[in-house]
């Protein structure tokens, strides 16, 4: 190797910037070995960023403008439930997370980005 390679600081790719590669590399006809040479990377980088682009873990942070609050309006028919109708068993298809703050739950098949963002905003 050649100093003027060895003083050279290793290069760090966004998310975005990744996840385009990685979205290059499943066009038909790409060689992954090209592309990795197009882009100043190793074969093997490429093949990680695409296990982690199938995994989802390549997406955009939620930004600010994403993590907005819904506004909510609290009753009294809770507290007027008897205790055991509060504390009944889940029913089918329901996920409840409890926390120290109180409860969140989700009834029917949430949509698994908006679970995963709403989990990430709450420290879960």
């Amino acid at each position: 190797m050649d100093e003027a390679a060895q003083k050279q600081p290793r290069r760090r790719r966004s998310k975005q910037e990744r996840r385009r590669i990685v979205e290059e590399s499943f066009e038909p006809g790409v060689s992954v070995a090209r592309l990795a040479r197009a882009h100043e990377v190793n074969a093997n980088q490429i093949f990680h960023w695409r296990k982690l682009y199938r995994e989802g873990l390549l997406e955009d942070e939620p930004s600010q403008a994403a993590a907005q609050w819904l506004p909510v309006r609290l009753s009294d028919v809770a507290a007027a439930e008897p205790r055991q109708a509060q504390q009944r068993a889940p029913a089918a298809g329901a996920i409840e997370v409890e926390l120290a703050r109180g409860r969140v739950r989700i009834e029917g098949a949430p949509d698994a980005g908006a679970l995963r963002l709403v989990l990430e905003l709450l420290g879960a």
